[in-house]
């Protein structure tokens, strides 16, 4: 007994001999998931906080520009003046549409990814966006945007939708991804043939290029109808699309697995394909063709999330959103005669940022 008292007495207290190995372990991963779990929520706050910096910028830049304080005044007086009108008519819908039609093409973005996994996959693999252009163009020949003012939209939406109708049939009940990318390609460039058979029919050229100014994409003299059109509409494809973060999850093991696991890829590809036609079909109807932020904004946040595709949802859509608005601010301070496209800014940034992904997967490659 006293031996054993002695060795007991020249043993170091340290936790590594006090506590089993079985139990040390399990402390280690969670205290790294938590790690991992607070560097994921100070990503979120600071995307969201520099999202809400870029709506207020939106809401203040312009061709006059106005400070904070006389917005402020503006908006808190109790009787009508120019500020406020300008506001709620011009500035807010403008660069609450750029947030929201960001939000869509972000999230839609980083959900095609993960689902096809295929890094070049983008909101309009499913053809939503070819269908949407072609059908607010067809709307525009057709003489409906002179009579009714919000026919461009409407008929972008429709569009959209008969794209994806077009697509889910071609594809079976029991559609993969590549069967999916290729009926969407197929039909995307159908809907392509059509706007330019359009373009080529169009009565005179004036109306060709107003067609071709709209297919740019822009968020000048959008209002509030735009938004009380389309926003109905996104909020549940968004929706959609969250509810798919644990599939996503899942499927980065395989389908068998994810499907083993309780997820039913037959409905989780069913929310997929609505909730992105929800999201994108609209956006693209009221703002024109805007590419690259839906493939950019993934690449840029996946490193940020640990590659894990259920979180990169959130975050690409707030990513896209601060994109969006940061390049509708380029587009009205930069001194041209007459006001740069969105879809254009939007292009210069992405194509130096593919050219980026060229060298990174050729040094890889070495």
């Amino acid at each position: 007994m006293s031996l054993l008292k002695l060795i007991i007495s020249k043993m170091p207290l340290t936790i590594d001999s006090i506590m089993p190995v079985k139990v040390f372990l399990p402390c280690s991963v969670i205290m790294s998931t938590l790690r991992k779990t607070d560097r994921y929520h100070l990503l979120m706050v600071t995307l969201s906080i520099f999202c809400l910096l870029s709506f207020i910028s939106s809401v203040l830049v312009g061709t006059t520009t106005i400070s904070p304080w006389e917005l402020w005044h503006a908006l808190i007086s109790p009787e009508d003046n120019m500020l406020q009108m300008v506001f709620w008519e011009i500035r807010f819908p403008r660069a609450f549409l750029g947030i929201c039609v960001g939000f869509s093409l972000g999230i839609t973005g980083a959900v095609m990814q993960g689902y096809m996994r295929n890094p070049l996959a983008d909101p309009g693999v499913l053809g939503v966006t070819g269908g949407a252009s072609m059908g607010a163009v067809v709307a525009f020949y057709l003489g409906f945007a002179t009579i009714y003012s919000y026919a461009l939209p409407i008929g972008g939406i429709l569009g959209g939708f008969i794209v994806l109708c077009l697509v889910i049939v071609a594809s079976g009940r029991n559609a993969t991804p590549q069967t999916l990318i290729l009926a969407g390609i197929a039909f995307s460039s159908l809907a392509g043939s059509v706007t330019s058979l359009v373009l080529n029919f169009s009565p005179n050229p004036h109306a060709a290029m107003d067609i071709v100014f709209w297919l740019l994409g822009s968020l000048k003299d959008r209002n509030m109808g735009h938004l009380y059109l389309s926003l109905p509409l996104m909020i549940p494809g968004w929706l959609l699309l969250l509810y798919c973060s644990r599939p996503l999850q899942a499927l980065t093991l395989g389908e068998e697995t994810a499907n083993s696991m309780g997820f039913s890829m037959k409905k989780v590809r069913s929310c997929i394909i609505t909730g992105s036609a929800l999201a994108v079909g609209p956006a693209i109807a009221v703002t024109g063709s805007i590419g690259f932020v839906g493939l950019i904004i993934p690449h840029l946040l996946r490193p940020l999330v640990g590659g894990d595709p259920g979180k990169l949802l959130p975050a690409s859509g707030l990513g896209g959103a601060i994109l969006l608005a940061c390049s509708d601010i380029i587009v009205r301070i930069v001194p041209f005669h007459s006001e740069l496209k969105l879809g254009v800014v939007t292009s210069l940034v992405g194509a130096p940022f593919f050219l980026y992904l060229l060298l990174k997967v050729r040094k890889e490659a070495l």
